[in-house]
């Protein structure tokens, strides 16, 4: 008779920023990946900030122009780039609607909201709905209104998330956690730390993120089996 399985809980921290198209592609690939992994991996996912764009004004830029600057890319290689990420995004279920008229912004007080849902158990629901903000309603993640509306798809008090937008809260939060995964060498994301040990970088598909979750957890039941004589 085949032995059970025990089901082994994995803490997974996901560093990421809401302005990272492969950070979409990331998230919905690993969450593939557990669901085809439920019974034997389940996951506790931490999500922390990461600004791809720290020092972008307010209202943003020409994300086209934007892009082919900070990557060296001709306008058509962004072009490209974009409809392969696109198709990326469509194989998990998410729209990207990008176009050469989307703009690209600052995304710290998004951050501050998704620590605010940390505290309210709501933090997946509102990384999803900043990501849909973003990429498929092309709104400006600075403008608290639509932040606001972000968190009522995530179901929290849109009252509530004005109240934490204007008053400067999480902010300290934000600027620690940043500062603290650059400080342990994260410099590119996603990054998805697992067991506070194994890296997993970038929008992998989910069969590499099953793949490597088998890995890892077969790793750390070997490193956690009890010593025989």
């Amino acid at each position: 008779m085949k032995a059970r399985t025990m089901l082994q809980t994995l803490k997974i921290d996901f560093v990421s920023d809401i302005a990272c198209p492969w950070c979409v592609i990331g998230l919905g690939g690993l969450q593939q990946a557990l669901g085809n992994l439920a019974g034997e991996i389940d996951a506790e996912i931490s999500f922390h900030p990461f600004e791809l764009n720290p020092d972008m004004p307010a209202n943003g830029e020409n994300g086209l122009e934007h892009i082919a600057r900070k990557y060296g890319m001709s306008p058509n290689q962004v072009r490209e780039n974009r409809a392969r990420i696109r198709d990326r995004a469509a194989e998990i279920g998410f729209a990207m609607n990008a176009s050469d008229a989307s703009r690209a912004y600052n995304t710290f007080d998004a951050h501050r909201l998704i620590a605010w849902a940390g505290d309210k158990g709501r933090q997946i629901e509102m990384k999803h709905a900043l990501f849909a903000l973003y990429f498929t309603d092309q709104k400006d993640p600075g403008d608290p209104d639509a932040l606001a509306a972000a968190a009522v798809a995530a179901g929290l008090d849109a009252s509530e998330a004005h109240e934490v937008l204007l008053s400067g809260s999480y902010a300290e939060q934000v600027r620690a956690e940043e500062t603290l995964w650059r400080e342990r060498g994260i410099n590119s994301v996603p990054a998805i730390i697992v067991g506070d040990r194994y890296l997993i970088s970038g929008g992998q598909p989910a069969e590499e993120f099953e793949r490597q979750l088998r890995w890892i957890s077969a790793k750390l039941r070997e490193e956690q089996a009890p010593a025989t004589a």
